[in-house]
């Protein structure tokens, strides 16, 4: 009897486990960064490499970070999204441009138009990996004390912007 129902036993848990993870929002990856303090950028900025963006330097605001690179067609989708979020919601908008070649993502902005403040140039990805990026688009929600709130992986939509993460701005504001 016990040689059927171990079998079986195991069947089952191993369908418990396929209905839950058949259930979660593929887009709402878990991350480990999550109310954890934003990782030091210190990449030269893409448009004038001379300088580098410095995270402490937010400090006291809220403000997204985006993860883009020239060769992401869905980063060129949501631009316009976080063009007119950043605007109507006065956040401030910085980028990391991820595995480009800097001159391919200035021309990138320069015909698709630049809502960045600043965007920092990160060829090697270690930035992004110090981030937990897992590809492009990501964007991640920074509050005033420098801490991670959220993160969302994947193209960013006017219902999604509005839905997630303008409330998670707002309760930060």
């Amino acid at each position: 009897m016990l040689r059927y129902l171990l079998p079986l036993a195991a069947f089952l848990a191993m369908a418990v486990f396929l209905a839950m993870g058949l259930s979660r929002d593929p887009r709402a990856v878990p991350s480990a960064m999550i109310d954890k303090p934003a990782p030091a950028i210190s990449l030269p900025v893409l448009q004038e490499p001379g300088q580098t963006l410095d995270v402490e330097s937010l400090r006291g605001k809220v403000w997204l970070l985006n993860v883009w690179a020239s060769w992401c067609g869905p980063c060129k989708d949501e631009l316009p999204v976080l063009r007119e979020a950043a605007k109507r919601h006065g956040i401030a908008l910085y980028g990391l441009n991820y595995k480009d070649k800097p001159d391919d993502a200035r021309e990138w902005l320069a015909r698709n138009g630049n809502p960045y403040i600043a965007s920092a140039s990160d060829v090697d990805g270690r930035v992004g990996i110090e981030y937990g990026v897992y590809g492009v688009p990501e964007t991640f929600v920074i509050d005033g004390a420098g801490r991670i709130r959220y993160k969302h992986l994947g193209l960013i939509t006017p219902d999604l912007w509005r839905t997630r993460l303008q409330p998670v701005i707002e309760a930060l504001q």
